[in-house]
């Protein structure tokens, strides 16, 4: 079944209010007896300046055709950073054929040749529900030889959670399960109505509790940049920075390259990776 935007709506208004605490915004507390963490609806109405009934009709998802005027009323009192505000948005309005993702993914040649050219850092490119969809040889050596998996199984929130290796493999594999699910939500609301988000959230939360746990945080994170340490088992700890770039006339797809600090322990190890990659490749 496609994501149920009601259900995704309410579910991601209430955990935002149960972040915010009464005493922030000068609101009694009542000796902590309150049923519920956070605001009640009827203090979130109040500071965004809407009625109860129109705050309460937006958390049910009863209509999907709010203004704009009342959705950032809602976002400020909720203290929405930009991610948290599109996403919202993009719930509360009504769907439209950009949701849909019919479209088979397909990457252009010279995105590919640019991944190959760079030969030093690991890259790849990630689309729709994490899939990925390119890599070099570096990000293959690092992370996994993806062309050794069936294309279905060349996906990042797979692998994350349900690859055995990936927990060995990220030093805080915790962390990286956070990040992914974040992201995949994320993108499952830009998506709603697409049948392969909805298999693979079916997928996830039969076969992995972290997944389970880490969906029901709520948390959303755009891939723009970061670091993780890699524990890699023919070279050892790589420290390693990324950098996301979105395609302007695709923006489902993103080029992820790793960076690594000039002169670091790192640096060394990557080359090293490089190097067993070079080694290793299979005779043609």
């Amino acid at each position: 079944m496609p994501l149920d935007r009601r259900a995704e709506l309410g579910e991601f208004l209430r955990s935002r209010r149960a972040r915010l605490r009464p005493e922030e915004f000068g609101l009694p507390d009542y000796g902590g007896r309150r049923r519920v963490p956070g605001l009640r609806r009827e203090e979130l109405a109040q500071l965004a300046g809407v009625s109860v009934d129109h705050y309460v009709r937006l958390e049910q998802g009863r209509t999907l055709h709010f203004s704009e005027a009342v959705l950032d009323a809602v976002a400020r009192a909720l203290r929405l950073n930009d991610v948290e505000r599109q996403h919202l948005y993009r719930l509360a309005r009504p769907w439209s054929e950009g949701d849909r993702a019919d479209a088979p993914q397909q990457v252009r040649p010279g995105l590919r040749r640019l991944l190959d050219s760079a030969a030093d850092v690991p890259a790849y490119i990630v689309g729709r529900n994490t899939d990925v969809l390119a890599w070099n040889r570096l990000a293959a050596a690092l992370i996994t030889d993806f062309g050794a998996l069936p294309p279905a199984q060349r996906n990042l929130a797979r692998l994350v959670f349900l690859d055995e290796g990936m927990r060995s493999l990220y030093a805080d594999w915790p962390e990286k399960t956070r990040d992914v699910a974040a992201y995949l939500r994320l993108d499952a609301g830009r998506h709603p109505e697409d049948p392969e988000t909805a298999a693979l959230l079916d997928e996830l939360s039969a076969a992995s509790p972290e997944f389970r746990q880490a969906w029901a945080e709520h948390q959303l994170k755009d891939k723009t940049h970061g670091r993780y340490v890699y524990r890699h088992p023919v070279v050892g700890e790589l420290d390693l920075g990324f950098e996301t770039l979105r395609l302007p006339d695709d923006p489902d797809q993103a080029l992820i390259a790793h960076t690594v600090e000039e002169g670091s322990p790192s640096q060394t190890a990557l080359r090293l990776l490089a190097s067993w990659a070079e080694e290793t490749r299979p005779v043609t």
